[in-house]
């Protein structure tokens, strides 16, 4: 198909709709390049897994348009927990919460740590990302399946629908996959390819899973270099669900959103800081030069950063957490 052929199939294919232009030029380029594949041998199975992916990726986007404006936590965790765990009830006790608090939970939708989670929330307030496997679970019984609901063949998909629309995650103990969904989290937030966010490990009281866990990250992967010291601060350990609500919530309590590029961060605020306020973030932080601009658009605070430090920019978050403004001045 010649590029006039394409365009006009696209113009025609988008006619009366609301997409907008940069919607219609992400469809021309779509388009172009899935024909682009009539030109050389492909793999069968590779394009069929393709067309599978996207299906996938664009049926979560979907799924989740509905909720786009409701603040969302994923919530990770073994499906091999039992009902009768003192963690089961903490997952339960969570979604719960965070369900009061107008937030929704995603989970894997399977058993365990996931069911406990779709539980306490409710199935008005919990949308579930399941994955096919041979062998494991289906759904469980608190997810609404016909209308909060997903399954995949993929993990990577089902890791960027669970990923991409939360603005918090918890971490409750499990195993590898557990880890794998941890630690893709930990990543996108030290490449900087995710907005911050905080990161909750929860525990049974007197647990060990986490403590063990943070040593080792502490001991061998920053001791050897591996990650800079402070970058713990990417997730918190508690073991009660205070903490874990507290945590989550706290952290938008002033902060509202942030850009890394071009050198400088940019970090959205609700409230612009007192005097005393901005003299105190300039002397945590002495080698950081803050402007402050308030307009029509809100409220932003500006900085250098090459974005290679999440730990000093949720330090700034942190300490803009803080403020209430010339009120308390």
């Amino acid at each position: 198909m010649t590029p006039d052929a394409i365009e006009r199939f696209v113009a025609e294919s988008t006619a009366g709709t609301v997409t907008s232009p940069e919607h219609v030029a992400a469809i021309r380029a779509l388009v172009t390049r899935a024909l682009s594949l009539a030109q050389y041998e492909s793999n069968l199975s590779d394009l069929k897994g393709a067309v599978t992916a996207l299906e996938e990726l664009l049926d979560g986007s979907r799924l989740f348009h509905p909720w786009r404006d409701t603040p969302k936590a994923t919530v990770f965790g073994s499906a091999r927990t039992p009902a009768d765990s003192p963690l089961y009830a903490m997952a339960s006790a969570l979604g719960a919460e965070l369900a009061t608090r107008g937030w929704l939970s995603v989970t894997g939708a399977g058993p365990g740590i996931m069911e406990a989670s779709a539980k306490g929330a409710g199935r008005e307030n919990s949308i579930g990302v399941n994955i096919e496997l041979p062998f494991e679970h289906g759904t469980n019984a608190y997810v609404d399946v016909e209308n909060r609901h997903i399954a995949t063949s993929f993990f990577f998909t089902r890791k960027v629908i669970m990923t991409r629309s939360s603005q918090a995650f918890v971490a409750f103990p499990g195993g590898v996959g557990t880890m794998d969904e941890l630690f893709e989290i930990l990543t996108l937030l030290h490449t900087g390819k995710t907005d911050p966010v905080p990161v909750v490990l929860v525990d049974e009281p007197g647990g060990t899973f986490w403590s063990e866990w943070a040593q080792f990250m502490s001991r061998q992967v920053v001791g050897q270099g591996y990650l800079s010291p402070g970058d713990h601060r990417a997730y918190l350990l508690c073991d009660n669900v205070d903490d874990a609500v507290a945590e989550i919530t706290s952290f938008y309590a002033n902060y509202l959103s942030s850009v890394t590029a071009d050198g400088e961060a940019v970090l959205r605020v609700r409230v612009a800081p007192s005097e005393e306020e901005f003299v105190r973030l300039g002397a945590t932080f002495e080698h950081l030069a803050f402007t402050v601009d308030s307009g029509a658009r809100g409220t932003t605070l500006r900085f250098d950063s090459n974005g290679r430090s999440y730990a000093t920019l949720r330090r700034v978050i942190d300490e803009v957490n803080t403020w209430r403004g010339q009120s308390d001045a």
